[in-house]
């Protein structure tokens, strides 16, 4: 998808950016800018967008995206503040430039760790384990701290970041298209397969919806997003079979039909393929 250029709002006192969100879909929208963002998920789950990888979203999630890579998470629809009993935050988010403190800084011999991560971090990383947990409560310490401590707080996220627990998001192959051009229309063949992907899309509909000639359609939404159409509805899909798997109210036959596929086979397979699991596993693997 082609994504926004997002202006990141600081503050002339700090060096960089610190808040907490208290409302699901900040940025709604899928979007890039040129600070690195560090973000750890509080509550609310969804679905997310790094780069061209598509995968779940939930509470204790944390992922470090490099700048300018495309990012974006949407918050399922039955999360919202009205129906939750929990009043904290729904996300810590760090905005930092990667030279900030400059770059004779990050080419110091001891800071090598702190540099690596920060060009790992250009595909998108997820990190995972006692790591993410000793991160949060970095970041925790840094919403409330003030001065050098700031610095000397988000260097040590960073270092705990180069660690071994975290995996790359995007592809080495991945690379954005930043052309204004094709804002407006990405965005509404975005809306439009988030609205109706449990339904069959016809070639012709989406294609209208892009403005774009039929024959034409497939060959445009890969160059932009490095997948194919097919490939993006059937995720979406998966990701939705996921919630529903996870929430555990009605049998993997019904979550095939619900989730868009018109066939268990191909629901199993495409399942599988995605996620590494079949249908049964993955539930049977969220309630262990």
């Amino acid at each position: 998808m082609k994504p926004q250029l997002l202006k990141v709002n600081s503050q002339p006192e700090y060096s960089f950016n610190v808040r907490q969100d208290m409302l699901p879909n900040v940025n709604n929208n899928w979007h890039y800018h040129p600070e690195i963002e560090l973000i750890h998920f509080h509550r609310g789950r969804g679905t997310q967008f790094v780069g061209d990888n598509m995968k779940r979203f939930s509470a204790g999630d944390m992922v470090l995206v490099g700048k300018n890579l495309p990012h974006y998470w949407k918050y399922d629809e039955d999360t919202t503040p009205a129906d939750e009993t929990n009043n904290g935050p729904y996300s810590t988010v760090i905005h930092f430039y990667d030279n900030f403190w400059s770059d004779q800084f990050l080419n110091l011999p001891e800071n090598r760790c702190i540099k690596q991560v920060l060009e790992a971090a250009g595909r998108g990383l997820q990190i995972h384990g006692e790591t993410a947990e000793r991160v949060a409560c970095i970041m925790e310490k840094l919403v409330h701290s003030h001065g050098p401590m700031r610095i000397l707080l988000l260097i040590e996220a960073l270092i705990e970041i180069s660690g071994n627990e975290k995996a790359w998001l995007s592809s080495a192959g991945f690379r954005p298209v930043f052309d204004e051009a094709d804002k407006a229309r990405i965005n509404l063949i975005y809306a439009y397969s988030f609205a109706h992907f449990r339904e069959k899309i016809a070639l012709d509909t989406i294609a209208d919806v892009a403005s774009v000639r039929p024959q034409s359609f497939c060959r445009y939404f890969k160059s932009k997003t490095s997948k194919t159409y097919s490939q993006f509805i059937n995720e979406l899909r998966i990701g939705y079979a996921c919630k529903l798997l996870m929430e555990n109210r009605i049998s993997v036959k019904q979550i095939c039909f619900e989730s868009g596929f018109n066939n268990f086979s191909s629901f199993h397979t495409c399942f599988k393929n995605i996620t590494g699991k079949s249908p049964l596993n993955y539930r049977l693997g969220i309630a262990g």
